[in-house]
């Protein structure tokens, strides 16, 4: 593999953020040294850099992309959980909680709802909003949202959880999930 070279505004744009960053490494020196800074000035008779382009062939961010779930349940209630045809025993709305309120709250909810012997509830996180602050470094809207699906896919969530889908329109579309509970055993 063949590794290009950094423009100078890519080096200008990561000297801003290593200005702003708190050094890790107390004793000091980074493994690499880093590429000096040069001016953001074209020559005379030249135009300005172009602005870095992303890669068209380079996969998605992992952290912003869904892996498709295999089914679990029943295959003929995932088709009408699916259609909205299934109504949720239980719903829970976390808009406009932060993570650290949402998350306690979402975990008691889930487990008291297998507890108390339900198999569908809906979670409702909403789509999120557009940060009004655009950085360098661009922030996806919807954190809840983001973030739900990995809560409970990790412990103690993911014992309860047989499986988590994008609610139907009629039940929140995409700022809700169905979450398919496991039968208490």
């Amino acid at each position: 593999m063949v590794r290009r070279k950094l423009t100078d505004e890519e080096i200008n744009l990561w000297h801003r953020v290593v200005e702003r960053a708190e050094r890790l490494h107390v004793n000091g020196n980074p493994t690499r040294p880093l590429p000096k800074p040069k001016p953001n000035r074209a020559p005379a008779g030249q135009d300005a850099p172009q602005a870095p382009r992303p890669n068209p062939a380079a996969p998605p961010s992992p952290s912003l992309t869904v892996k498709p779930q295999s089914v679990q349940m029943d295959r003929k209630a995932f088709g009408r959980m699916k259609r909205g045809k299934l109504v949720p025993e239980g719903r829970i709305d976390l808009h406009g909680m932060t993570l650290d309120r949402a998350h306690p709250v979402l975990t008691r909810f889930i487990l008291s709802s297998q507890a108390s012997g339900r198999r569908l509830v809906l979670v409702i996180t909403g789509k999120g909003k557009e940060s009004k602050d655009q950085g360098p470094i661009p922030v996806p809207r919807g954190i809840l949202r983001r973030n739900v699906p990995l809560w409970l896919s990790m412990p103690p969530l993911a014992q309860a959880v047989l499986q988590v889908e994008s609610a139907h329109i009629s039940h929140g579309g995409e700022g809700a999930f169905y979450v398919y509970l496991r039968k208490v055993r």
